[in-house]
C-alpha cells in the first residue's frame, strides 16, 4: 500500500516539476497522470502491483470532492455575483462535449471501405441489416414478439 502511494506521489511530483520547469499551461497532476499512464503501458507488472490499492482508493473517490465543495462555499459571494457567465460556460461546455462525443462516436461507427465486418454482422444478425422486413419474411409480426397479438 505504501509503495503504491509512493509511486502515485512520485508521478505527481514529476508532473508538477515538469509543469513548473517548462512553464506549461497544463496542471502538474495532469502531466503526472499522463506519465503514470505511459509507465503502466510499458510495465504491465506495475499494473498488477498498483491495482489493489488503486481500486481501494477509487472506492473512496467521493471524499476527493470535499475540497471542491469547500472551495465553492468559500467563494459563494463571488459565484453569486458572477452566476450568469458561470452558467453560460457550463451549458456551452456541456453542449460542446456532447456534440464532440456524438461526432466521434459516429465517426468510429462508420464502416471502413472493404471491411468484411459489416457483411459478417449482417450474416450473423440478418434482422439488423434489413430491419423489421426480415421478421415479416420469417412469418412473424413484430407485435407477436412483444406479446401484442391475442
Amino acid at each position: 500500500m505504501i509503495n503504491t502511494f509512493a509511486v502515485l506521489l512520485v508521478f505527481q511530483t514529476m508532473g508538477e516539476g515538469l509543469a513548473y520547469a517548462l512553464s506549461l499551461p497544463v496542471p502538474g497532476p495532469v502531466i503526472g497522470m499522463l506519465l503514470l499512464f505511459l509507465y503502466l503501458l510499458l510495465n504491465s507488472e506495475a499494473v498488477h502491483r498498483l491495482a489493489p490499492t488503486s481500486l481501494e482508493l477509487l472506492k473512496h473517490l467521493s471524499l476527493l470532492f470535499v475540497p471542491a465543495g469547500v472551495g465553492i462555499m468559500v467563494h459563494a459571494q463571488r459565484i453569486a455575483a458572477e452566476w450568469l457567465p458561470i452558467m453560460v460556460a457550463l451549458v456551452a461546455s456541456t453542449a460542446v462535449s456532447i456534440a464532440v462525443t456524438a461526432t466521434v462516436v459516429r465517426w468510429l461507427q462508420k464502416p471502413v471501405a472493404g471491411d468484411s465486418t459489416a457483411s459478417s454482422a449482417a450474416a450473423i444478425m440478418p434482422s439488423a441489416a434489413t430491419g423489421s422486413a426480415s421478421s415479416a419474411a420469417a412469418g412473424s409480426a413484430p407485435d407477436d414478439r412483444i406479446g401484442g397479438a391475442s
